[in-house]
């Protein structure tokens, strides 16, 4: 059997389709460059493993109103000389069907003042703007769900709701695990 020159060129050009990788997929800082956008170079960064019981994680979820996908949170806890100068969380999560990580700041008081994204897998347009995570700062847990104190994004509906939920839980963890026990 003998190929044509164009047969044997729509083969590998479908061959290529067949094995490119998403061009959308995006890492945009590790966790050791999340630590220094977090607290600053002259910051010492600290791991606070934290490991709720039954009812406090029944607690978490009921004030996050979203399931804690493992008995274990970590804080990384940012000091200059000594004092706390913020927490941040790192919280992985699918959109659709593919993963984002976002970088969840609090600070000292456990009000969140700053949400990055370290990656996100999905297709651009579904990624929502900093300026979109901004209206988000200094609000209370409560207030932070659509309707409630944010506007939701057209067309990033699923990422929003998303990252909602790790910020809430960020903050529902930090409520029942660090600021009550302090």
């Amino acid at each position: 059997m003998v190929f044509s020159e164009k047969h044997l060129l729509s083969f590998f050009l479908v061959l290529s389709l067949l094995l490119a990788t998403p061009a959308h997929a995006k890492i945009y800082y590790s966790k050791q460059e999340a630590m220094v956008l977090a607290f600053g170079e002259d910051a010492t960064v600290e791991m606070l493993s934290l490991f709720p019981n039954k009812d406090e994680i029944k607690r978490i979820q009921q004030l996050a109103r979203a399931k804690m996908d493992s008995p274990m949170f970590t804080f990384y806890v940012g000091k200059k000389a000594g004092e706390i100068v913020g927490y941040a969380a790192i919280e992985t999560h699918n959109v659709r069907t593919k993963p984002e990580t976002l970088l969840v700041l609090l600070n000292p008081q456990g009000q969140l003042i700053q949400v990055h994204t370290l990656a996100f897998h999905e297709p651009p347009e579904y990624q929502p703007p900093q300026r979109w995570y901004a209206q988000l700062f200094n609000l209370p847990l409560a207030e932070v769900s659509f309707g409630a104190g944010v506007q939701g994004i057209s067309g990033a509906t699923l990422s929003s709701r998303a990252a909602l939920d790790s910020v809430r839980k960020v903050l529902a963890v930090y409520q029942i695990s660090v600021a009550e026990k302090q």
